[in-house]
């Protein structure tokens, strides 16, 4: 079972040797940043501040830096939280004694998952009102963004119809002492809550929790139907009732043991300029007016300890969390969705920018139902590259996937571009924020047989090619990759030279990369391929025609997935306080 609070989970990782304490005094303005990056990279432990400059509070960050640390907040394997859930689902569609005395040992742990009205709390002995946000070690993590973000709230609203409760993820900026900003995204409850509110003419209470069960913070992210409390996945990771305060002035239940609560609203045409802010795509989410978090008060404990993490290019703590809960995901999946058997979205582009998803067909062209099913649903809608493969094919392993696409793919009625379309708020490739296409690609096997048998050949040089190419090299018999040296480069130039290539030529699509992909890491290759293109705008067929209702595209298609005049900049550390940190690096005590 997962640890009932923050306290009792560092005394475990630090049991295990998977906590290190820094005694010196840090800058939250980038030094931690710095600091979480290098020891992220090594799989290094997590990492408690014992003294953050400007701040009485210790800072706690890189909590879930690796699979095993996540796996204990989970209470267990996270796909074992899954199967979990689905013997419960299943004991009760419907319910019969077999069934029921089958999950005669797991009942009183569901018995256990709810929520347990206490009087107290550790949370209720400090209070500090008004509020003095300036107090928190509140990090600014980049050298561009636009001030000092809470990285980790969890942020707690109430449907003011139907009373029940949301909680998710957001980041703030803090603005002064007493607000921030209130990032809710496209796509979140949070966000529905408040325009609900604001056609009822009324401000919504909001109550953001900081620290307490770790369990709490995974099921904020966990991809779970709107309506359904995440704090009750939390309350069965932990195995015990999760104890909450009713609070009169909110009219929500917060939990006992949270390190601290900030207690406000957020009110309609209140809103002010929010970032940037170097999110987990590696590059700056651009600067939008959004809500202001009015804070009334802060509830602490008495020694609160501050929890906080850092994104940017992967692998961060969000890789770890975001496939763990797709692992937790998928058997649930299964059950609303049987001819689904496997959907990945890949951590390396940030999750939404690329998923693959495997289905066992039982007629012609069932995948294309199951994919359209599966971009209506949830987060998952905002997926901007979808690929079905049959089921068998791994879809976590890109080149088997390469390689089903390369042998059962065909364009004239397996590629489907769709605009316009919803886009993922941080997205930053379409037209507008929030705006976008998708990318549909279906690989699956067909009566007639397989497209294509034998494999191209393999390119891994740029003799012959084009003289602007840095690298040429294929990722399966799909995709042949081409860095380039310039972003200036015309694409009609490089385009010709590819196609002319006796080699090059047979590959079904060839992708141009800007010269920073360090093209020796398959990680940073997903990164700057898919958070770098929008389908609509970057997509070059040799050919394209309508046939009947239908778009039809010829290979080699080129995506253009070089960075481009408009989008933010990536991610870079201030080279000044990089030094600082290498000539400092002995004083943290860290390993490696």
């Amino acid at each position: 079972m997962s640890s009932p609070d923050l306290r009792s989970f560092l005394r475990e990782l630090e049991t295990r040797g998977e906590l290190a304490r820094v005694r010196v005094e840090v800058d939250p303005d980038q030094e931690i940043t710095i600091i979480q990056h290098r020891v992220q990279a090594r799989g290094g432990p997590a990492l408690l501040f014992e003294r953050v400059k400007g701040s009485p509070y210790r800072l706690v960050s890189n909590l879930f830096g690796t699979p095993e640390r996540v796996a204990l907040a989970f209470g267990g394997a996270p796909e074992a939280v899954g199967q979990r859930l689905v013997r419960l689902a299943e004991a009760m569609m419907p319910p019969s004694p077999k069934r029921l005395w089958q999950m005669r040992r797991e009942f009183p742990l569901f018995v256990r998952s709810r929520l347990k009205p206490v009087a107290s709390g550790p949370v209720l002995e400090t209070v500090m009102e008004p509020a003095d946000l300036n107090q928190l070690p509140v990090l600014k993590c980049w050298p561009e963004d636009g001030g000092h973000f809470f990285t980790l709230p969890l942020v707690h609203t109430v449907d003011p119809v139907s009373g029940k409760g949301n909680m998710g993820i957001y980041r703030l900026q803090r603005y002064d002492a007493g607000s921030t900003g209130m990032h809710w995204q496209i796509e979140k409850g949070g966000g529905f809550h408040f325009q609900l509110a604001g056609e009822l003419g009324r401000p919504l209470p909001v109550s953001v929790f900081l620290g307490g069960p770790p369990a709490l913070t995974i099921a904020a992210v966990a991809p779970l139907p709107e309506g359904i409390d995440e704090r009750l996945l939390a309350a069965m990771m932990i195995g015990a009732p999760l104890n909450v305060i009713s609070r009169k002035w909110t009219g929500h239940r917060i939990p006992a043991e949270a390190e601290f609560v900030l207690e406000g609203t957020v009110t309609k045409g209140d809103v002010a300029r929010e970032g940037p802010f170097g999110d987990h795509f590696g590059h700056y989410s651009h600067s939008a007016d959004f809500p202001v978090f009015r804070v009334k008060r802060v509830l602490a404990r008495r020694d609160a300890i501050y929890p906080a993490t850092v994104v940017g290019k992967p692998v961060q703590e969000d890789f770890h969390i975001g496939a763990a809960l797709q692992d937790m995901a998928l058997p649930l999946l299964k059950i609303m969705r049987p001819a689904v058997t496997a959907i990945w979205a890949y951590p390396e582009t940030g999750f939404h920018p690329l998923a693959v998803m495997a289905v066992k067909q039982r007629y012609p062209r069932e995948a294309l139902k199951h994919t359209l099913g599966m971009l209506g649903e949830g987060q998952v809608s905002l997926t901007k590259i979808m690929i079905t493969v049959d089921h068998g094919v791994d879809v976590k392993d890109f080149k088997a996937v390469s390689t089903a696409l390369w042998r059962h793919l065909d364009l004239r009625d397996g590629l489907h571009l769709v605009s316009p379309t919803a886009q993922d708020t941080l997205d930053f490739t379409g037209p507008a924020m929030n705006s976008g296409s998708r990318l549909v690609l279906i690989a699956c096997r067909k009566a007639t047989g397989p497209v294509r048998d034998s494999l191209p050949p393999e390119i891994d040089e740029t003799r012959g090619v084009h003289r602007d190419l840095i690298r040429v090299m294929n990722l399966g018999p799909a995709f042949l990759l081409a860095q380039l040296r310039s972003n200036d480069v015309t694409i009609e130039d490089v385009r010709a030279a590819l196609e002319a290539h006796p080699a090059a030529r047979q590959y079904l699509f060839h992708v141009l990369l800007s010269p920073d992909i360090p093209m020796d890491d398959p990680i940073m290759i997903f990164w700057g391929w898919f958070t770098r293109f929008d389908p609509l705008l970057d997509i070059h067929p040799a050919d394209r025609r309508v046939q009947g209702n239908r778009l039809e595209f010829d290979a080699p298609i080129v995506i253009d997935a070089r960075w481009k005049e408009g989008y933010p900049k990536p991610v870079e550390f201030d080279p000044t306080i990089e030094k600082r940190v290498s000539a400092r690096w002995r004083t943290y005590h860290l390993p490696g």
